[in-house]
């Protein structure tokens, strides 16, 4: 009987059930938008590695630790308009996680002109004697430590340190910034199928005893990381490495532009998945995100690679200096966004990447 009552019930209140279709079709077009929005979030911030190994070849990002900031501002759906004039991105590459604080072993500033015709890649090396905001003057790489401190260290109070002492030495505003270590390298590398680097000169690895000859080579993940790590048996020391290093995120631009890597979202979220959790926004994050909505305006996406041009060593602790002829005339460049017309009035101080 009560199941009789029941069934006569439903049966009686069936009419006024609203229709399922609309209501499914709903939740279908959210679930397709949540999907797409997670996708575009995993290749924009895969772009950001990328970006970073760009630069100095060492891909972790390591930074505020804010959650994944929204597809809109990563893939340029955002209503603010794509950003105008020169910009310098400092990315910073250091080799360990933070404990003990690690001193910044390649220092390098990424300076997009405003015609965008490609982007610079500018060393600052890192045994510069310069002052840094707060203490001392010391070398370059030290702002990194001093920065984040030893009772509750703090990577991106090591970021902000050193990204005060850059803007000071080179009179440019720093408009985002990244901090970067070896850890994802050998799988970046690996995943694009190797980065082809030419180098001027042969290296032999202090560490494994392998020779990188001079001329051309495709380097896998482990050699990648092996060449970027040395500097004792170069010349010219650790400005060699950052020779080294300019001329390896070449290699990896031109290796992802053949690929078309950068531009393939589906191909930036498979890295994005190799990468894994180590892949995190940067302390800059709303403007790092914004470099993303500049990548197809550029003319030239590879990199002119570029040394501040310093003398030295000298003294016990091996300071280097700035070249008192060569570096006032190419910061003057730097901050008039006129580094273009500089480098054509020094070829043979610009990387020859081929």
């Amino acid at each position: 009987m009560i199941e009789d009552d029941l069934r006569a019930a439903f049966a009686r209140h069936e009419p006024l059930t609203p229709p399922t279709g609309p209501l499914r079709a709903a939740i279908d077009r959210l679930t397709i938008r949540r999907r797409r929005r997670r996708r575009r979030w995993q290749a924009g911030g895969m772009a950001l590695a990328l970006l970073g190994v760009l630069g100095i070849g060492v891909p972790l990002l390591t930074p505020e630790r804010a959650g994944p900031p929204p597809a809109a501002e990563l893939l340029g759906e955002s209503a603010r308009p794509v950003p105008t004039g020169a910009l310098n991105i400092l990315l910073l590459g250091i080799d360990g996680d933070g404990s003990p604080a690690p001193r910044a072993d390649a220092v390098l500033l990424v300076h997009i002109p405003a015609d965008r015709s490609r982007p610079y890649l500018v060393s600052l090396p890192r045994d510069l004697r310069v002052p840094v905001p707060g203490h001392e003057s010391d070398k370059l790489n030290a702002a990194f430590p001093l920065g984040v401190g030893s009772t509750r260290p703090e990577m991106t109070k090591g970021y902000e340190l050193t990204r005060r002492t850059v803007a000071e030495l080179t009179g440019v505003r720093v408009d985002a910034g990244v901090v970067l270590t070896y850890r994802a390298v050998s799988t970046v590398t690996d995943t694009v199928g190797g980065v082809p680097v030419c180098l001027p000169d042969q290296v032999r690895s202090v560490h494994t005893r392998r020779v990188f000859p001079a001329g051309c080579q495709r380097l896998d993940g482990a050699a990648s990381i092996d060449l970027l790590r040395q500097r004792y048996t170069l010349p010219g020391g650790s400005q060699d490495r950052d020779r080294n290093a300019r001329l390896f995120a070449a290699g990896l631009v031109r290796q992802t532009t053949d690929q078309g890597v950068l531009t393939d979202p589906v191909r930036l979220a498979r890295l994005l998945a190799t990468v894994g959790p180590d892949l995190v926004v940067s302390p800059d994050r709303a403007a790092v995100l914004e470099l993303m909505r500049l990548v197809p305006t550029l003319r030239s996406v590879e990199p002119a690679g570029i040394g501040l041009p310093v003398v030295g060593p000298s003294g016990k602790n091996r300071y280097l200096r700035t070249d008192p002829k060569l570096a006032p005339e190419f910061l003057t460049a730097l901050r008039e966004d006129r580094l273009g017309d500089w480098a054509a009035r020094h070829p043979k101080l610009i990387d020859q990447a081929r």
